[in-house]
């Protein structure tokens, strides 16, 4: 036992470090300085507010916001006319900001009116502030109207103000419908690499803004070009090679900026702050591409050193507390080889503080509060029964069958009493049962769903660690194991083949996932061939 403080001493330290190498100090690329945007896409909801369910945020937190934005850019890009009980372009002229008004356009043709008539009103109260009126955002995109009413209400707007008068949307419907650029003042064009079909890279993404850019200069020459949005999100999904990321959003923002400044780019950054309501339409990463958090603090500075997570040291603190506790666990249950309960007890620390950090930043609505509270409490518990088990303070039952595992979870819903004996095996299994849900979402409706290996992190290390100490299943293997095994196997190599060789979040995952197979594939084996040599049994 003295080996046991410099041996938890060396485990901590590796924990840090796993944390402190991909958090370290790092300069994405040369800083503009203190250059002010064109202009930043702003939305005044806070967490808590969301155009969705009409909670706007007040004209004093809006004249906050905007204290904040004046010093950094020349304008604001807002969406919509109708946004709360005050008109944005009053605050704004306070604070010395031009705006570019945008009109909400969707399928709803009275919503329409009331937004237009709105726009309108303020347009001839702000001359002086409102420097363009945008009329839609993204409608043919999103289907809302077809391009004839579209340009009508672009007209009957364009016919009523003095500003001038423009329509945003991406690239490749500008290209599908390039009459409507007759029908404006200024082509608003969404350059955004990471949403593109197919997506670009961090290490290109600047560059293709621009060569779209110079494609839309050339398609639409002689008419007013601007960029009305452009950006790269802090977190979220990975697409192709395009990661986001804090580190990358830096980079992106910094190169296109002085890109902006060589090729004088008309442009709007997207986005001032960090947008938790996203998350319902867009999922985790809808949320995150504000220069901004949702708490109005600086997330992407303009120039200098930064971190991936600002709170790494927090999540490494919480790490090895964690593997503390769970060590002791095995050692106050006198395990038999303290040595190998201290690895297992740090390296379950760490999977937790992986699952903590990862969900953590994301809890945007009650759902998601409440899906993370039952997957941390479902990896704690996990864990838990893991150095139990390892101390052989439970005694190991007989092995569980994948259908024994769902009864009780059938039962423990229906409020039923739950026992002890079999539940490290059940609870394990649940986990397998819940990826297999997981993988077959990523498989049939990808496109705003996360890689959840943080999810995973506890089953993830039990099933190594059992598989090191030959302590996997046998025998047991059932229609439940058979139906999960082939599920997972075949969704990991689905999932990986839609994705591509080039996303690095979606081969861990799918990698991940096939771990999660590895105890039903060996007791499937061992079941097989246990019937195998009955059925050769002379009678």
């Amino acid at each position: 036992m003295r080996s046991m403080p410099p041996l938890l001493f060396l485990l901590g330290a590796i924990v840090v470090a796993c944390w402190w190498v991909p958090n370290r100090l790092q300069d994405p690329a040369p800083g503009a300085g203190a250059q002010k945007f064109v202009s930043l896409s702003y939305a005044a909801y806070r967490p808590g507010q969301s155009p969705l369910t009409d909670r706007f945020a007040s004209a004093a937190e809006v004249d906050q916001d905007l204290a904040l934005l004046a010093p950094i850019t020349r304008s604001i890009r807002t969406y919509a006319a109708i946004e709360g009980p005050y008109d944005i372009p009053a605050i704004a002229e306070r604070h010395g900001l031009h705006v570019w008004q945008g009109i909400w356009l969707g399928g709803d043709r009275a919503k329409n009116e009331l937004e237009m008539a709105r726009a309108i009103a303020m347009a001839h109260r702000y001359p002086g502030t409102i420097e363009r009126v945008v009329v839609g955002n993204e409608v043919l995109l999103r289907r809302d109207l077809p391009p004839a009413e579209l340009i009508a209400d672009i007209d009957r707007v364009r016919a009523a103000v003095r500003q001038p008068v423009a329509y945003a949307d991406v690239s490749d419907f500008w290209d599908q419908f390039p009459q409507v650029a007759g029908h404006v003042d200024l082509v608003l064009v969404h350059l955004l690499p990471y949403w593109e079909d197919v997506p670009t890279g961090i290490d290109h993404a600047v560059a293709t803004v621009g060569a779209v850019y110079d494609h839309f200069a050339r398609l639409f020459a002689g008419k007013a070009i601007a960029i009305g949005e452009t950006g790269w999100p802090s977190r979220g999904r990975q697409r192709r090679d395009a990661l986001p990321s804090r580190i990358n959003e830096a980079r992106f923002l910094r190169e296109f900026i002085a890109l902006a400044a060589v090729k004088r780019f008309d442009y709007n950054f997207i986005e001032a702050f960090d947008q938790d309501w996203k998350y319902e339409n867009e999922g985790i990463v809808g949320a995150n591409w504000g220069i901004m958090t949702d708490t109005r603090a600086e997330k992407i500075p303009p120039s200098g050193m930064l971190r991936e997570d600002p709170l790494w040291w927090r999540h490494a603190l919480f790490s090895v507390v964690c593997g503390l506790l769970l060590t002791g666990v095995a050692l106050v249950n006198r395990a038999p080889d303290p040595h190998q309960a201290a690895l297992l007890g740090m390296t379950l620390g760490g999977a937790l503080g992986l699952a903590q950090a990862d969900a953590a930043p994301v809890l945007y609505d009650v759902h998601v509060r409440l899906a993370a509270i039952v997957n941390l409490g479902g990896q704690a518990l996990l864990a838990t029964l893991a150095m139990l088990r390892m101390a052989r303070a439970v005694s190991p039952a007989p092995w569980r069958t994948g259908g024994q595992a769902t009864a009780r979870a059938v039962n423990l819903l229906r409020g039923r009493r739950m026992a002890w004996p079999g539940l490290f095996e059940d609870v394990l299994f649940l986990f397998v049962w819940a990826a297999a849900v997981d993988q077959a979402l990523l498989v049939f409706d990808p496109r705003y769903r996360d890689f959840p290996v943080a999810s995973y992190a506890v089953p993830l290390v039990v099933i190594a660690a059992r598989a090191a100490q030959g302590d996997l299943p046998s025998n047991t293997g059932r229609r439940e194991e058979a139906f999960l095994a082939v599920a997972l196997t075949l969704g990991a190599v689905a999932s990986a083949v839609a994705e591509g060789g080039l996303n690095g979040q979606s081969l861990a995952w799918n990698a991940c996932a096939l771990v999660l197979t590895i105890p039903l594939w060996t007791s499937l084996a061992t079941s097989l061939a246990h019937a195998g040599r009955r059925a050769l049994r002379p009678d």
